[in-house]
């Protein structure tokens, strides 16, 4: 309850700040000496600061308080499907410096090698005065478990069974805090996007692949196995059982970025199209679709079918407050969410609210910045539950 009570505190004022103690424990239903003591405890970490400034309410005023954001800053890391990005950034969310890395597929010592390499480029950036590094929040892709730190399988890296929180631990000193890249860009999504505050949320990733990140309740699921989200191995059909899915799931190896360009070349081939096969992305797909090319719309409203079955399932077992679309194929929301919708409309027992990412390729980071928060000063207990 102590560790509840201190999330709720934490994120009323990241969200409302400057707020007297009197408003906190109103609005969250707890006693004023309570609220004291958790701000007590936030102003000895440096997270709270108290104002000259007053708040008048029927004549009697009141101190306010407001958080100080600015105190510490965290390295976030977002090592995705084919690009590995890394920020400083303070908690408020404000970006003070970014890097980026081409990740070598299937190199696992490469890889450790070039986040390594990040992390230490990112640590040498000039900072504010006084600020410190917090931690360092590292999104992976692929299964991880969340309490040992370990990457248990990340294939697009190369990664099986890698202890990453403890290797990046003992080299830096520092707070390390190892998660899925796609529930780092859930818990971004509710912290500082489009789904801020949002009670129950699931973030949808289409990129090189397809996952989800679910918060419930304001703390990730993970599920018994910490692979709950693994949307991209949902069956589309009955030919898909019985099969093996080493690399990629069912589904993605159909609807995610790499899926549309393996049918579009499948399809250029046996056509005998002009289109020239090894350039050809995802983008360029959804681009000659928008200039009214006919095979490329046919494969576009086969990804919209598969996206839109995957949203259907989120929205039939989850129910979510709101379905985020992330990734690299959100770039081309314009052709898929309403046509999404319009598929879905009449088949589910309730709406779905589905909106676009507004922190695109930074969620993961921004996702960082809360979790390493989180474990930090214990602000919210994200177990499974």
């Amino acid at each position: 309850m102590r560790r509840l009570n201190r999330s709720s505190v934490l994120d009323l004022l990241r969200q409302a700040s400057p707020i007297s103690p009197t408003e906190i424990a109103s609005r969250l239903n707890l006693s004023l000496p309570t609220v004291m003591r958790i701000l007590e405890e936030l102003a000895r970490h440096g997270l709270v600061l108290r104002l000259e400034e007053q708040q008048y309410s029927g004549g009697r005023p009141r101190s306010l308080v407001s958080f100080n954001g600015t105190s510490h800053a965290v390295i976030g890391l977002d090592l995705g499907g084919t690009k590995m990005y890394g920020t400083v950034a303070d908690l408020c969310g404000t970006i003070q410096a970014e890097v980026y890395r081409a990740s070598v597929p299937s190199h696992p010592d490469e890889n450790l090698n070039l986040t390594i390499e990040m992390i230490e480029e990112l640590l040498q950036v000039p900072r504010r005065e006084g600020q410190k590094v917090l931690g360092i929040g590292v999104g992976a892709p692929g299964v991880t478990l969340f309490d040992e730190g370990i990457v248990i399988w990340a294939p697009s890296l190369g990664w099986r069974d890698l202890p990453l929180r403890d290797l990046l631990a003992q080299r830096f000193g520092l707070e390390v805090v190892v998660e899925n890249d796609v529930n780092l860009a859930a818990l971004g999504e509710y912290g500082f996007g489009v789904a801020k505050g949002a009670s129950s949320l699931v973030c949808l990733a289409v990129g090189t692949g397809i996952g989800s990140g679910i918060v419930l309740d304001r703390k990730i699921y993970r599920g018994y196995h910490q692979s709950a989200g693994e949307v991209g191995y949902l069956l589309p059909c009955r030919e898909a059982l019985g099969k093996r899915y080493e690399h990629f799931g069912a589904l993605e190896s159909l609807a995610s970025g790499t899926g549309v360009v393996q049918r579009a070349q499948e399809l250029i081939r046996a056509r005998g199209l002009a289109v020239e096969l090894e350039s050809l992305t995802a983008e360029k797909v959804f681009d000659l679709a928008r200039s009214g090319v006919d095979w490329a719309q046919a494969l576009v409203d086969e990804t919209v079918d598969y996206l839109a079955l995957v949203i259907a399932a989120i929205s039939v077992v989850l129910d979510p407050e709101v379905i985020v679309l992330g990734g690299g194929v959100s770039r081309s929301a314009d052709v898929l969410v309403e046509p999404i919708l319009n598929r879905l409309q009449g088949c589910l027992p309730a709406p779905v609210r589905l909106v676009v990412s507004n922190l695109g390729y930074r969620a993961a980071v921004m996702g960082a910045i809360m979790l390493v928060l989180d474990t930090s000063f214990e602000h919210i207990n994200l177990r499974s539950t």
